[in-house]
Formats: structure tokens, C-alpha cells, sequence
């Protein structure tokens, strides 16, 4: 049984309208891939959770700033409420063209060797564009794969890109805040949990998959936001309440 917040949990006033502001993306584009991308047709921010087709997309990087960093991996894994389609899931390992730091190898094991052999992200890029296309993103710590993203097409492109994401950590953030908040709550030593993906989903009673693999953790999103609904809100609650 879901208990369904009294109030919006997450503040998202800015968030645009989606649909509308693709269209305004897709007539600035040059690149013929992300112009195709933004004219994909998108559901409304009034189409309610248990219709909305999601993705669940993740990084593997080199490093933690998308300034001086690149992407090793991506993973990603189409689901809805109802179901998580591990038939469509992709990975790509991807070059960065620089060095790996010993401390990121040893987190995600990806090796000089493996990225040496591997395509640059512009030769995937249709493909990884075409899973996203129509889909509304879902992350845990949306500054990862949205900077990086943009980051690394400005690089290739000299343009960007911008999409609309459900992140789970804000959304599991927000939940203790709550769940934690109040004077008798603090005054008990009541403190907010950890939101790191594995323990935020400790507390669904999902199970522990090994961490720091691209699609591994992209199915392990997946898997918490179907959790976090299942919970937290009504599958009617229209999609613009979590996206950002």
C-alpha cells in the first residue's frame, strides 16, 4: 500500500515543460543526431507514472568532474512500472582518450586495455541517442550522467545536450528529510539514512547487486524507482510532480 505524500516531495518549479522545450532544442541543433533525438515525440508532464516509459541510464567515469573527466561505460535499461525490459538493455565501454587513475580502475575495473580497444562515444552515439529517444531518464545523482553527457558532446560537437531526468536519489533524499523532519523526530536523534543506491535499496528489501558496473546499476536504479512508486506515491500521480 502506498503512503502518498501530502505535497510535492521534490521542488521542481523550475523544471521546463519537457515536450515544449524539445521543440525548441530540435529547431536549434545542428547535429543531425540531436536534432533527431529532440524531435522524438515525448509523454507530457501530465501523463500519469504508470504510463510513462522510463530508462534508466549510468556512467562509469574516470573521475568525479566532468570538467577534466571522461566516460568509460554506459549502461542502460528500458523499463515501466510494470515491467523492466533486460532484452533492451545496452552497454558500451567507450575511450576516453586519457589516462585511467589507479583508484577508478580499481572501482570499476575497466582497464587501459579495455578502453584502448574501445569506440569513441561519437560512433555510438546514434545508437545510445536512439534508447533514450522518447523516454524519460531515470539516474541516481542526476549531476553524473547530465554533466558528463553535455560535457563530453561540447567537446565532440561544440553542442551540448539537455534531457529530463527522475533521479532517485533526490526523490530518496527527499523521503528521510521528510521521514526524519519535525521537532520530536530531531529531538530523538532522528537522522535522515543513507541515499547511496545500494542502501537506499536495502530499505525496499531489494536485493544487493555487485556495484560500479554501468549496466548493473542501471537495472539497480530501475529496479528502486519501481520501489520508491510502489511505496511513496499513487501510479497516477502525473509524471511532472518527480521530473526534473
Amino acid at each position: 500500500m502506498f503512503n502518498q505524500p501530502t505535497k510535492r516531495l521534490l521542488n521542481n518549479t523550475a523544471t521546463p515543460d519537457w515536450p515544449e522545450f524539445f521543440a525548441r532544442l530540435a529547431s536549434q541543433a545542428k547535429d543531425p543526431r540531436l536534432k533527431k533525438y529532440y524531435s522524438t515525440e515525448m509523454v507530457s508532464g501530465d501523463t500519469p507514472l504508470r504510463n510513462v516509459p522510463f530508462v534508466a541510464l549510468d556512467f562509469e567515469t574516470t573521475g568525479l568532474d566532468p570538467n577534466k573527466d571522461g566516460i568509460v561505460s554506459i549502461g542502460l535499461v528500458p523499463f515501466t512500472l510494470q515491467r523492466i525490459r533486460c532484452r533492451e538493455s545496452a552497454h558500451w565501454v567507450i575511450n576516453p582518450h586519457q589516462p585511467l587513475g589507479e583508484e577508478s580502475v580499481v572501482i570499476h575495473g575497466i582497464t587501459h586495455s579495455d578502453v584502448n580497444n574501445a569506440p569513441d562515444l561519437l560512433r555510438i552515439l546514434e545508437k545510445v541517442l536512439d534508447a533514450l529517444a522518447g523516454k524519460i531518464i531515470v539516474v541516481h545523482y542526476q549531476r553524473i550522467e547530465r554533466e558528463f553527457m553535455d560535457r563530453a558532446l561540447k567537446k565532440r560537437l561544440n553542442e551540448g545536450i539537455q534531457f529530463p531526468v527522475v533521479d532517485t536519489m533526490a526523490i530518496e533524499s527527499a523521503i528521510q528529510y521528510r521521514q526524519s523532519g519535525g521537532f520530536w523526530k530531531r529531538l530523538q536523534g532522528k537522522r535522515p539514512d543513507s541515499v547511496r543506491l545500494g542502501k537506499a535499496r536495502q530499505r525496499y528489501g531489494l536485493p544487493a547487486y555487485q556495484p560500479h558496473h554501468a549496466l548493473t546499476d542501471a537495472l539497480a536504479t530501475a529496479e528502486l524507482l519501481q520501489a520508491q512508486i510502489a511505496h511513496h506515491f499513487d501510479p497516477d500521480t502525473p509524471l511532472s510532480d518527480i521530473w526534473q
